[in-house]
């Protein structure tokens, strides 16, 4: 019997450290006070909600980079919903995420440093946990009152039963693959309107709904102040505004969905297809033709269907960045006040928005007088038989929509064989390519388990050492020519300080220089390697001195071998 005992505990024990369970343990939905996950952990530990449709933890965005995130668990490319410090990538090694005694949850660097937290602390927070609906929230003991959640603070997606709000908005990735906020928002205007917007470096216009039509025209009601909409669990979405978005599978509630504001600034509805491998289904989207969105090929820049999605400039222009079309193209030349110009017609384009003197049922030239009086008229638009006359004060949002509109530009007479016509396209294509961040960065990478700043910081000490002694013996050496017969203690300081220079030269045994606390606890190698930088920083000649990047490639190449 007792032989019968010692065999299931054994086993009891052997089955309780098999990985197989260990990572089954790894998986639970709720962080207790003082419980942390580690980025080194990422892969096997996660907080997953009870269904498990939903994953929560650190989410790898480069080679060396996470975030905390949530996400599709059964989805094939593991898609992000909510993330907590997207503008601000935490380390892969070294940082974690914790949630505090005192109530916080919090996300730490490498280095220690809080880059993000939930504010929560001196509450009666007693758990972090993740919900079956995609919300991850911080709450008391029983779980009624929630002090944090995150379907109060969206990304870039809304999950049924979460709110977009007047005080919270959507906003884009910046591209394909990256967390980092983007020029797009969704959000409701100072007008109680649900709007998408391209907020960029240079300009902002709305472009969704309609921004041409006015606000009952697009079926919407500017009279709710209340400002609140959702999508619910039967692919519905309903706001305050009359904004009505029905997914095309709606009805069905075992699907899992979401509405993205997408990084190409198209608000989607999505629909999980779990009979095709986890992949995505396009339900709903706001703007069928691409091209409607503002800010896609940035200014100048002229959308076209050809047949996919691209971008080109204008003869005489040039893009700015080919890998970043957004960006725009710009002018091969110089166009003054004091320029006699010509305008070159581009037919069947328009630059929408910008236009300073709308006017309609005038002729051809009486629309070219009106920008050819103001200076900063870059270009005009004009509509054959609607005589509609459209000055522009900049040049955004360029697409090929009617074939009655034409664009002209003023060009100087100077400039000469022109063809205004849009010559070349290119593929809106935005490529992002996992690489290692820079040394210089914060996310520095080191071998080993950890970084061993001792080390680095000892480097340094002994570089202001060995600098020291030679300003001391400098100082010396011209207190001594002043002085033929300097005093004693000079002299004694003299020779030490060559005796220390000459004992360093001629590789002493490292103990003899080393802080004596160390108790011949360190690495000969790496001790070796900053002893020979720390001469070389202070050589004589300046030109054999090493650069910092050659000094930290040393240092983080010196393991033991």
């Amino acid at each position: 019997m007792r032989l019968i005992i010692l065999t299931s505990v054994f086993l009891l024990g052997a089955a309780l450290n098999s990985p197989a369970l260990l990572s089954a343990s790894a998986s639970q939905s709720i962080l207790w006070p003082g419980d942390s996950i580690s980025v080194e952990d990422a892969s096997s530990h996660t907080l997953v909600s009870p269904s498990g449709n939903f994953s929560c933890g650190f989410h790898k965005v480069a080679t060396n980079a996470y975030t905390f995130s949530i996400w599709f668990t059964r989805s094939a490319d593991a898609t992000v919903v909510w993330t907590a410090n997207r503008d601000a990538p935490v380390n892969g090694r070294g940082s974690r995420a914790e949630f505090r005694k005192d109530g916080s949850l919090v996300i730490q660097d490498f280095d220690g440093q809080v880059v993000w937290s939930t504010n929560t602390g001196g509450t009666q927070a007693d758990r972090v946990q993740l919900l079956d609906t995609g919300n991850l929230v911080v709450a008391d003991a029983g779980g009624r009152e929630l002090y944090w959640q995150s379907f109060e603070w969206p990304t870039d997606t809304l999950l049924p039963g979460q709110p977009i709000t007047r005080y919270k908005r959507l906003v884009s990735a910046s591209a394909r693959g990256l967390p980092y906020s983007g020029f797009y928002n969704f959000y409701f205007d100072s007008n109680n309107i649900l709007n998408l917007m391209y907020d960029g470096p240079e300009i902002s216009s709305n472009y969704w709904p309609p921004p041409y039509n006015r606000w009952w025209e697009n079926n919407r009601t500017a009279y709710n102040s209340s400002r609140f909409g959702s999508l619910d669990k039967h692919g519905v979405f309903t706001a305050t505004d009359n904004t009505l978005l029905n997914a095309s599978d709606m009805g069905d509630v075992a699907v899992m969905r979401r509405l993205t504001l997408d990084y190409d600034g198209n608000l989607r509805m999505y629909s999980l297809d779990d009979a095709d491998g986890g992949s995505w289904r396009v339900t709903w989207v706001a703007l069928p033709r691409q091209c409607d969105v503002h800010g896609v090929c940035g200014r100048y820049g002229v959308c076209t269907y050809l047949p996919r999605l691209s971008c080109s400039c204008p003869d005489g222009y040039v893009a700015r960045d080919q890998g970043d079309w957004s960006k725009g193209c710009k002018r091969q030349f110089d166009l003054r006040c004091s320029d006699k110009v010509r305008f070159d017609k581009m037919p069947h384009v328009d630059f929408y928005g910008f236009d300073f003197n709308y006017t309609s049922g005038l002729t051809f030239d009486e629309c070219r007088q009106i920008c050819l009086d103001d200076c900063n008229c870059e270009a005009f638009g004009y509509k054959k038989g609607s005589g509609e006359c459209l000055p522009k004060i900049a040049m955004w949002n360029g697409k090929v929509p009617d074939p009655r509109q034409a664009v002209y530009l003023k060009v100087p007479t100077r400039v000469r064989n022109l063809k205004p016509t849009v010559p070349e396209s290119h593929g809106h294509t935005c490529n992002v390519q996992e690489r290692e961040a820079n040394v210089s960065s914060s996310y520095l990478q080191v071998k080993g388990n950890k970084i061993n700043f001792a080390y680095f910081y000892w480097f340094l000490a002994v570089v202001f050492v060995v600098e020291a002694i030679f300003m001391a013996v400098g100082y010396l050496f011209v207190f001594r020519a002043a002085d033929p017969a300097p005093a004693a203690w000079a002299v004694r300081v003299d020779e030490e300080g060559y005796a220390l220079l000459d004992k360093i030269s001629c590789e002493p045994e490292l103990e003899e220089l080393l802080d004596p606390r160390l108790r011949g606890d360190f690495s000969q190698v790496q001790a070796a390697v900053m002893l020979e930088l720390a001469l070389s920083c202070v050589d004589e000649d300046p030109n054999r001195r090493p650069s910092m990047n050659t000094v930290l490639h040393k240092l983080l190449s010196s393991d033991d071998p």
